[in-house]
């Protein structure tokens, strides 16, 4: 019998949860959202039966529902989580998993409590070019993965002004705290090793220019808050040894958008890269997947090929929370990775605040 699915949030992401979810079997059967009118038009766009203007209402007015996904403000994943874990259901939640480490704690404690599975939209993990390297990774081919650097940068990518993106009490900070994908795809390569010491530094020279507006027609509030950071980084180490540096900016003045892990393993160096041609828009990117060796005194260097994957594998990470579910496949991550991501971030923010290192 298909698994029923609700869904929380009628946001641009909902395209991709909705087609992850049925791909996996799983039938959608509503949506909430508390925006008047805003889960009726998805469900006539997206053919989902009922629709909600609040979660309760959704939790009592469709009990069969088994699952449930969170597309909402970053500040409502953790309370929404724990709703649905309280009333029995799995939930998958978009990213970050909260807005701190003390949030992912909660939700963990939940969801052990519930003895239910939650998983979190780290969906660059579920493309074709990370399983790849993952395989390599697994498999021996690259060793200990010493050193990694993560990248995820754009030239032009604020997402609006005065919007919940740009409000500290809402998101939880600015572009490092959105764009953490790459960070956490670094950890996920290296075997999510346990942080040990983090220092960081974030920049707010360009989050009031209007020059630096990102292209997806996210509107600008009139009179609302613009407290992040457009850049962030920072360096990690951890109590395996390895070390982590990471650039996360939605504006900084480079040459076009990077989003890209590159490591360096004690058999074999790696890259996982999109290049935007515009930043923001997929469909101008170009993918590459590479491992560096050397053999018979030559530096080899080896292009892997994998099929193309434009949505940057949202689609695949949704399709994955149902197979986890259903036990047809691996959660592709657990709350565990979660709440050490959490403390990377939280650090990186700690330790620019206070201008010192940060033990976690």
């Amino acid at each position: 019998m298909a698994i029923k699915v609700g869904v929380i949030g009628a946001g641009g992401m909902l395209q991709y949860h909705a087609a992850g979810f049925r791909q996996a079997g799983a039938e959608i059967v509503a949506v909430a959202d508390a925006a008047p009118g805003a889960a009726a038009r998805a469900a006539e766009k997206y053919g989902i039966a009922t629709s909600y203007e609040s979660v309760e209402a959704m939790l009592k007015g469709s009990p069969e529902i088994k699952a449930v996904s969170v597309i909402v403000p970053n500040k409502f994943h953790k309370p929404l989580a724990i709703q649905c874990l309280k009333a029995g259901k799995h939930v998958f939640s978009e990213k970050p998993p909260a807005l701190n480490a003390k949030e992912v704690k909660e939700i963990i404690a939940a969801a052990e409590k519930a003895g239910k599975k939650v998983l979190f939209n780290f969906n660059n993990r579920a493309r074709p070019e990370s399983q790849a390297m993952m395989k390599y990774i697994k498999d021996g081919v690259v060793g200990k993965i010493n050193s990694a650097q993560a990248k995820w940068i754009r030239r032009t990518g604020i997402p609006g002004f005065g919007g919940w993106f740009t409000t500290k009490e809402l998101a939880g900070g600015g572009a490092l705290i959105d764009l953490l994908h790459m960070v956490d795809l670094a950890m996920y390569f290296m075997g999510y090793p346990e942080p040990a010491h983090v220092m960081g530094q974030v920049f707010t020279d360009f989050i009031q220019d209007k020059q630096f507006k990102g292209p997806w027609g996210i509107p600008d509030r009139v009179g609302g808050t613009t407290d992040v950071e457009n850049a962030a980084h920072g360096f990690v180490t951890f109590k395996t040894g390895q070390v982590l540096s990471l650039q996360v900016s939605w504006a900084e003045m480079i040459k076009r958008e990077e989003v890209s892990v590159v490591f360096q393993g004690t058999k074999a160096g790696g890259k996982v890269e999109r290049l935007f041609g515009i930043d923001g828009l997929d469909n101008t990117a170009i993918d590459t997947c590479e491992l560096y060796v050397q053999e018979n005194g030559n530096s080899v260097n080896r292009s892997i090929t994998v099929p193309a994957c434009e949505d940057m594998g949202r689609i695949g990470s949704a399709t994955n929370f149902i197979e986890a579910i259903e036990g047809k496949a691996a959660a592709l991550n657990t709350p565990e990775q979660a709440l050490r991501l959490m403390q990377v971030i939280d650090a990186i923010y700690a330790s620019a605040k206070n201008g010192k290192p940060v033990a976690i």
